[in-house]
């Protein structure tokens, strides 16, 4: 039987990826389930749910059992992570790897119980945690373990943890809900204003990757859009303007760079200097929003830089960390006091 190596896991808001020592990352899906409205049985899971958003008959349902952060639906979530661990490992109980799991920040004490005796379920010999902001770190390889401030942003689908990390540990932090979604929501509201037009959260993420703009826009490129007319309920397609997106997320923007300032403000004086002389780095699926660093950099005057690969940070560091075990052991959480 070939050898199952440890597996580094980011179970995000919008996508879950794993990551596997000595092979690398070995999926990637969507934290998508459809689910039997009345027997909240799973129908399809990832990448096969996520077609499904907006085509379904009533009586199934498609959703992310993250959101916003939390678990909205615990069972759902607990059978999509054995699914895709299933994927990855198969049922090999004799060769039990460990893991290094990295959840949402807002998920509390009882759901990430269950959530490690699911990973014992599916295989894993031992559950590790791995808080968000130092996986994002040591994936994208900032010297955080030194007598150092760097300050690190990720930005999920559901929320963002904007974090100083020094020697190894967050100094200050804090969990704000806004991310890719939030982003997303502001485009559906702005459509549905201006134009009478009722759009999905397909759409409006495909507009925020395609025209989306934190700034000011120089060249005025459009976009054509279907949704429903509000006024005589029938479809309509309507040209949407790069100029109109930026409209749109101007202040979800603003109340991002109002968080950050918040938590500098919370931050030492000493680790401030710091921040101020190498800058913050973003990471999330979020942090792709076109000219997003610069529009920080404007409003704090803070040297600002997108992580190179910034979906993967994370499930980088939990990786980096299953290929190290014994030497980065002293950034993880143990899981056993939870699982018991």
């Amino acid at each position: 039987m070939a050898q199952i190596g440890d597996l580094g896991i980011d179970l995000g808001t919008s996508n879950v990826l794993i990551y596997m020592k000595g092979t690398g990352i070995v999926l990637r899906e969507p934290a998508v389930v459809a689910a039997s409205r009345d027997t909240r049985k799973p129908i399809a899971i990832g990448a096969d749910a996520y077609r499904m958003i907006g085509r379904t008959p009533g009586n199934m349902i498609v959703m992310r059992p993250l959101r916003n952060g939390t678990v909205m639906d615990f069972d759902l979530a607990r059978m999509m992570l054995q699914y895709f661990i299933n994927q990855v490992v198969g049922k090999r109980f004799f060769n039990r790897p460990r893991a290094i799991l990295s959840l949402p920040t807002g998920v509390n004490d009882v759901e990430k119980r269950a959530l490690i005796s699911a990973m014992f379920d599916s295989g894993m010999r031992k559950t590790y945690l791995m808080d968000r902001s130092v996986a994002a770190a040591l994936g994208v390889g900032l010297p955080f373990e030194k007598a150092y401030g760097t300050m690190i942003i990720d930005m999920g689908a559901g929320a963002s943890d904007i974090a100083v990390l020094s020697r190894g540990q967050v100094a200050v932090s804090d969990c704000i809900t806004i991310g890719g979604d939030y982003f997303n929501d502001a485009i559906i509201r702005f459509l549905r204003k201006k134009h009478n037009l009722l759009v999905g959260e397909r759409t409006a993420e495909e507009l925020k990757i395609t025209i989306g703009s934190a700034l000011p826009v120089t060249d005025d490129v459009s976009m054509e859009v279907t949704g429903r007319n509000l006024i005589s309920g029938l479809p309509k397609t309507q040209t949407v303007f790069a100029s109109e997106i930026y409209e749109a997320l101007k202040t979800p923007v603003a109340d991002l760079i109002e968080a950050i300032q918040g938590v500098l403000e919370h931050t030492p004086p000493q680790l401030i200097n710091d921040v101020f002389d190498d800058g913050i780095i973003l990471t999330g699926g979020a942090a792709a929003l076109t000219h997003l660093s610069e529009a920080i950099y404007q409003v704090l005057h803070i040297p600002c830089g997108v992580a190179d690969d910034p979906q993967t940070s994370v499930v980088m560091g939990c990786g980096r960390a299953a290929e190290e075990l014994n030497a980065l052991k002293h950034l993880l959480g143990d899981a056993r006091s939870l699982a018991r």
